[in-house]
């Protein structure tokens, strides 16, 4: 088996479809489908069944989170690569094949993320080079290989036997940043983490969170953050992000409030003021 490819559905049922039939189009690889449902309300389980019955589908009765929902079937992978991949993406013709190349002829690269286009053909930034909060440490890092920190887990490749390794992804990771936490584990095994601008893949973007308010969102990620902080860094290094976070946080809401009945527009700085309202909020909870 060359590829397996996993794919975590919640309430995708128009657009697991699109992403369905470009996995499964013929190519010359032997290649695998898991579709994890994560107990969706729609007609997501339904469609998967009636249309594409070849898949192998897990259907949970609780939303489990993305970290959970793909170590569910880790076990059951038999390709010598595991795919990991979001059901509101396309995957264009020989981008498959052009991963594993890459792969092959990169023994030192432990796990890579895709060239990831919008439907209108611009790029959807992908890579960090950086991980949150960074600029903090003090030699937390030294030891890495390579320059990306980490690439975008809608559409990824990486060694099967490096992801067993590791353990999968880290289910305190509900939704957000275990993309990071993982390619920081990878690195640490003494693997880098690269990008394959040759295979491309469509992504919509944003889907899995359609039916979550900004505030919703914003304290996922803040929490997604902090989880990562305090797995990864020194607790000094920490403190001083905290620190640094609530000064910013405190500073932008104040400047916002000022300048925000000057604005026609005032949407992106409603968006921006919510952020910075749940950073406050967070962190001044004391548990993060």
């Amino acid at each position: 088996m060359d590829l397996s490819i996993i794919i975590v559905s919640y309430n995708t049922a128009d657009l697991i479809g699109m992403c369905l039939s470009s996995v499964t189009a013929p190519d010359d690889l032997v290649k695998e489908v898991f579709v994890v449902d994560n107990a969706s309300s729609d007609e997501s389980v339904n469609y998967v069944q009636k249309n594409f019955p070849f898949v192998h589908l897990i259907v949970n009765p609780e939303n489990r989170g993305f970290g959970a929902a793909n170590n569910q079937v880790l076990s059951l992978c038999t390709g010598r690569y595991v795919f990991f991949l979001n059901p509101d993406t396309q995957i264009l013709p020989g981008a498959f094949k052009k991963a594993i190349l890459f792969m092959d002829a990169s023994p030192h690269i432990g796990l890579a993320g895709t060239k990831l286009i919008y439907p209108d053909n611009t790029l959807h930034e992908s890579v960090s080079y950086r991980y949150p909060g960074q600029k903090y440490t003090s030699g937390e890092m030294i030891e890495f290989r390579g320059s990306i920190a980490c690439v975008q887990g809608s559409s990824m490749i990486a060694h099967a036997d490096i992801i067993k390794e590791v353990g999968g992804f880290d289910e305190d990771f509900f939704l957000y940043g275990e993309d990071e936490d993982l390619c920081f584990r990878i690195r640490k095994l003494g693997y880098e983490i690269g990008y394959i601008e040759e295979a491309v893949v469509i992504h919509l973007g944003g889907q899995s969170e359609r039916q979550s308010t900004s505030a919703e969102k914003w304290a996922k990620k803040v929490r997604a953050e902090y989880l990562f902080y305090r797995k990864h860094y020194l607790p000094d290094t920490v403190k001083r992000i905290r620190r640094a976070d609530l000064l910013k946080a405190h500073w932008r809401i104040a400047m916002l409030r000022l300048t925000m009945p000057l604005l026609k527009d005032k949407t992106k700085a409603h968006e921006k003021l919510i952020r910075y309202q749940i950073i406050n909020r967070e962190l001044r909870r004391g548990v993060l």
